[in-house]
Formats: structure tokens, C-alpha cells, sequence
């Protein structure tokens, strides 16, 4: 190999060592459950309540499905083709198109810095709170999201090592809170003051039908069950993916929509129905409700923030980890700027592209947060979810073109149907018929990201061209993240 060649291949120079290998499958079942569980289910609870009534167990079953029909198609590619760059592996294997596999890519990147600066308004909330503070000002809650996102760049600064030890930590914390809301409405119910029979009453705020307002809670429900995109973009760093990952993810799927249908039976069953779409506190979510309401002799209450503060940090410091080393792995293939491309010598961390996401998540968490008419929380909520939504309609369309090639001896291989029934039902809830009125920010949000993204690559593709002799485009898709 030419000297030439071996520095397309590696743009850190071959002194620069990669990644680690560390997930099993303990720990990459946690990651999943983590991820799944961390602040979608405080965050859209409450909303989604609002648009159906008693049966918000019913959005988060619908979301489970389509997810779950997703996640085999997920299971299939990452089997067949191993390697880290997930979805932008997919689009490039089935469609070859160098700005298309880069605008997958950049989605699946700003999907995690969306669904982190949610976090980080969700934790700033409850944090305040756990501190006396139930009604902190805009720009108190603003300053405490921010020092947080500065506190997980610190976190992912140490190393994927250390950040996958720490999200074993926040996974049981989360599943220790969310089991304090499931045992308080089990024990509201069993005392005779929860009323078990509103989980089956309908109520439309807008007095929409049955399937479209199951529709736009079903689009809410989804942010909470992104993590199987966060889980395929740690591949390289697990072992032996192709007996792992099919077992791990539709078990933590399971565990996850598990625990979500429970918590929303015990939010209906706790909370009369008037004011689950009106929580004390619309940025802390409506699970500290349930605990105020339901356990009121308790000091559970005085606990519950500072358990929902480590449990929505699980889910930011997880979606900033996948999104610091996508952008690593565009920048060392010269499809985003060389610069972005630098990994820490002793740490082996990928200090710039951590660096770059961080401040992108900064500067997306204030401009959303001084939008006086939107909510936070749900503004960046559904960002994320419109987002993953793009990405699954085509994953589920290249898990089909990819049919052509062969199937690797002991990979997964999905149902035919199961991939046109997810680009289907994923397409679908892109639509703005899926999203109230004062939703439409979500687009405006992510087209903003998007256009962030391209001015990037056209700056690369002009410093490639007119300065490198070359073209732009990715030279090893497989091995996006190495």
C-alpha cells in the first residue's frame, strides 16, 4: 500500500489508535434499556395523555410496534453487514449516493443532539426543583441545561469505557424511579383511590377522531422509543454482534414498552383526567405528579427529581456518545472538516467531534429555549422523533433493495412483509397530519440542523476539490466509525 493510501485511509496519521471493543451482551442490554427508557417516558407522558385521554397506554403499544417492525429490519442489516455506521452504511450499500448516505448520517447525528438538549432541559427542570425551586426562571433553567451538556462532554471526554460503566449506574437509577411510579399506582389503585376504568375511556382535547388522535400521540409516543440507531452505531465497540444483537435489542424493546404501558396506566389511574394535560411543571414532565398525588404522606416527592435528574441523564449522556463518533467518522473519510476528526492520544476519545456536537447542542437548547411560544421539552422531543422517523422510512426501504445481496451464513433475516409495513407506517407519521399545530416548529428545527450539515460538507467537498485534487464522498462506508 502507498504512503498516499494509507493516509486516505486514516487522517489522524498512524500513530492514532481506535476505538475500543468493550459492550457484552449485559452491558449492551442496559445500553438499549437506557437509552430506550431514559427521558422519553417523563418527557411525552404527559402530552400524549392529553391527546387520548385514559388510553395513553395505546400510543406507546402503536410506537412499540412500528418500532419494534423497524428493529428487525435493523437486525437483519446490522447482521449482514457488522460494522458501526448503521443507517448511513445501509443507504450507501442500497442506494450509492455520497450526499444521500451523508444526509442519513448527519440526521442520525442531529437526532442525538435533539433528544440530548431534551434531556437537558428535563433534567434542568427536576434538578431546580429537587432544590425548592418549583417555579425557576427561564433563564435559571436555561443556565443549569446548559452547564449539563458542558458536564457530559466532561463524561464522554473519559472514553466510551467509562461512559458505558456510567450508564449502568443511571440505568438502574431510572428503573428504580419508574418502578416508584408503577408501585404508586399499583398501591393508589389496590387502596381504592385510583380509578382503574378511565384506561379505557377516549378523550380528544380537539375533538379529533379515534385514529387521528391516536395518530399524533403515537408521534409523541415515539421519542420514546428511539435507541436500537444509538445501539447499531456501537457495533464495532461490542462483541460478537451477530449472536447479540438479534436477543438484546428485541429483549430490551420488550422490557421497555413493559414498563411504558405500566407507567401510563398508573399516570390515568392517579391523575384525574383534567389535569394530566396540565402537569405542575410542563418542562419537569407529569411523572412527578404521580408521586406528589399519589404517595402525598410520603417523602418520595422530596427524591423522585433528583431520581428522574439521573435517569434523563442516562438518555443525554448515551445520544451524545453516538453523536460525537458519527461525526468522527465522517471527519477521518473527509466528508466533514479533517479538524473534526481528532481523538485524544491517551483517552482515545474523539475530543473535536465531542467538542462540536456540544456546541451545537448549547446553542440548539438556547435558541429553543428563548422561544417564548414553544415548549421546550416537546419542541426538541418531537425533533428527535421526526428525525429517527426519516432515517427508519429508509432504513426499512434499504433493508428491502438489500435483499439482493447474499445473506451471511447465521445472520438474521426479517419477515418480507415487516420492512413495507415500517416504511409505511414510519412515512406516515412523518406527515404533518401527525402533528398539532403548534408542532410545526419540529420542521423548522430540523431543517435549520439539516442546513448546518450541508454548508459543512460544502465547505469540505471546495477544500477537497481546491485544494486536495479529489473528491468528496465516503472512501470506507463499512468501517465509518473505525
Amino acid at each position: 500500500m502507498s504512503a498516499t493510501e494509507t493516509t486516505d485511509q486514516d487522517v489522524n496519521g498512524p500513530e492514532d489508535a481506535d476505538l475500543k471493543r468493550v459492550l457484552g451482551p449485559k452491558l449492551l442490554l442496559l445500553f438499549i434499556v437506557g437509552d430506550i427508557l431514559g427521558a422519553g417516558v417523563y418527557a411525552v407522558t404527559g402530552k400524549l395523555a392529553g391527546q387520548v385521554g385514559g388510553i395513553a397506554w395505546l400510543p406507546f403499544l402503536v410506537a412499540f410496534a412500528v418500532a419494534t417492525v423497524t428493529a428487525f429490519s435493523y437486525l437483519e442489516l446490522v447482521t449482514k453487514y457488522p460494522q458501526a455506521a448503521g443507517a448511513a452504511l445501509y443507504t450507501h450499500k442500497a442506494f450509492g449516493i455520497h450526499f444521500v448516505t451523508f444526509l442519513v448520517a448527519f440526521t442520525v447525528v442531529c437526532s442525538g443532539i435533539t433528544s440530548a438538549s431534551t434531556s437537558s432541559n428535563l433534567l434542568a427542570a427536576n434538578l431546580l426543583i429537587g432544590f425548592g425551586n418549583d417555579d425557576p426562571s427561564t433563564t435559571t433553567t436555561l443556565v443549569t441545561a446548559l452547564v449539563f451538556m458542558l458536564v457530559l462532554a466532561a463524561i464522554n471526554l473519559r472514553g466510551v469505557g467509562e461512559s458505558v460503566k456510567f450508564n449502568v449506574v443511571l440505568t438502574l437509577v431510572e428503573m428504580t424511579a419508574l418502578a416508584l411510579v408503577i408501585g404508586i399506582g399499583i398501591w393508589v389503585i389496590a387502596r381504592g383511590d385510583g380509578d382503574l376504568a378511565r384506561i379505557t375511556v377516549f378523550e380528544s382535547p380537539d375533538d379529533k377522531g379515534l385514529f387521528m388522535a391516536v395518530t399524533i400521540a403515537t408521534a409523541i409516543a415515539f421519542f420514546s422509543m428511539v435507541g436500537f440507531e444509538d445501539s447499531v452505531n456501537m457495533v464495532e465497540e461490542t462483541q460478537d454482534p451477530l449472536r447479540i444483537f438479534p436477543r438484546t435489542m428485541l429483549t430490551g424493546l420488550g422490557i421497555a414498552v413493559l414498563i411504558y404501558m405500566l407507567v401510563a396506566i398508573s399516570v390515568v389511574a392517579v391523575i384525574p383526567a383534567g389535569q394530566i394535560a396540565e402537569p405542575t411543571n410542563a418542562e419537569a414532565g407529569i411523572l412527578l405528579d404521580v408521586v406528589k398525588i399519589g404517595a402525598p404522606d410520603l417523602p418520595i416527592d422530596d427524591v423522585f427529581p433528583f431520581l428522574t435528574v439521573f435517569a434523563v441523564a442516562n438518555t443525554a449522556l448515551i445520544n451524545m456518545l453516538m453523536a460525537s463518533r458519527l461525526i468522527y467518522g465522517m471527519a477521518q473519510q473527509d466528508v466533514l472538516p479533517r479538524s473534526l476528526g481528532k481523538v485524544l492520544p491517551g483517552r482515545r476519545s474523539p475530543w473535536t467531534a465531542i467538542l462540536f456536537t456540544t456546541l451545537l447542542a448549547l446553542g440548539l437548547i438556547t435558541v429553543v429555549t428563548l422561544d417564548s411560544e414553544s415548549s421546550v421539552v416537546g419542541a426538541l422531543s418531537g425533533t428527535t422523533a421526526l428525525l429517527l422517523l426519516a432515517v427508519f422510512t429508509i432504513v426499512n426501504i434499504a433493508c428491502l433493495i438489500l435483499r439482493r445481496d447474499p445473506t451471511p451464513e447465521g445472520a438474521f433475516r426479517a419477515p418480507s412483509l415487516l420492512p413495507v409495513v415500517g416504511a409505511v407506517c414510519c412515512a406516515y407519521l412523518l406527515g404533518p397530519w401527525a402533528r398539532l399545530e403548534a408542532d410545526m416548529i419540529q420542521y423548522k428545527i430540523a431543517a435549520g440542523l439539516l442546513a448546518i450539515g450541508v454548508v459543512l460538507w460544502a465547505l469540505t467537498w471546495l477544500t477537497n476539490r481546491g485544494v486536495r485534487a479529489k473528491k468528496t464522498g465516503f472512501r470506507d462506508i463499512d468501517h465509518l466509525e473505525e
